[in-house]
């Protein structure tokens, strides 16, 4: 059985995959529902959301099998997301790249397979929404248009989950900002939590997305410079 070549931009896909954090999370019940819906609208007994890391692909959700996740060398998946297109697989059996897969001579015994790519805003392909039967099959262009349609769905909820993810960081740092600083009375170096005295641009920057210019204040400027007319401007 050959295995998926690997795609060409895989150490920036695997790292845009480790930015939404979903790997081995806990069922949520969009997820569930997307999955629901498209063994619904296909007519599959199997439907998941199959996301693919270096070593294997694990399903976010999944209905009709038990299995959390298969290995990548194994996975239909991992073919998949070589395109943006939904790859369709009309009879394994009769495939060469997929005849000899565990998958398909062993449970679940797979037969028709189609996977439509979750491709992110940026253009990474994470993985796919599938569907699967042990008999053949095909979809309707109805049907390739709605598995598209709940696929966009998942990279939708997939944005919700990382925007949601990145505000709680920053209202975190708000309110760590936000509270009582122990500041040097001398030095003006602020203590951190583990006891350490650190500059305050220091100290800013590892709990806020900001950078400092500098910069000397009038007042500064004529004690430091009294024979200097201090610039004006902005």
């Amino acid at each position: 059985m050959p295995a998926a070549p690997l795609p060409p931009d895989e150490a920036e896909r695997l790292a845009l995959l480790r930015e939404y954090q979903i790997l081995d999370t806990p069922p949520e019940q969009a997820f569930d529902d997307i999955v629901r819906l498209a063994s619904l609208v296909c007519g599959t007994p199997i439907a998941l959301v199959s996301l693919v890391d270096e070593t294997r692909q694990w399903f976010k959700a999944a209905i009709g099998i038990a299995a959390t996740s298969t290995p990548r060398e194994d996975a239909f998946c991992a073919h998949a997301i070589l395109d943006v297109r939904p790859l369709v697989v009309p009879d394994a059996s009769a495939d060469t790249r997929f005849q000899d897969n565990p998958l398909v001579t062993g449970d679940p015994h797979i037969r028709f397979y189609a996977g439509a790519p979750l491709v992110t805003p940026q253009g990474g392909r994470l993985g796919t929404l599938c569907v699967i039967d042990s008999s053949p099959g095909e979809l309707t262009a109805e049907q390739t248009h709605a598995l598209e349609a709940l696929s966009r769905l998942v990279v939708e909820h997939l944005e919700f989950r990382r925007i949601a993810g990145a505000l709680a960081d920053a209202l975190e740092r708000s309110r760590t900002l936000s509270g009582l600083l122990p500041i040097c009375s001398y030095c003006k170096r602020i203590r951190d939590d583990k006891n350490y005295w650190r500059e305050v641009e220091a100290y800013v920057r590892s709990h806020a997305p900001v950078q400092f210019s500098h910069g000397i204040c009038p007042t500064c400027f004529s004690e430091h410079f009294p024979d200097v007319e201090y610039p004006k401007g902005p």
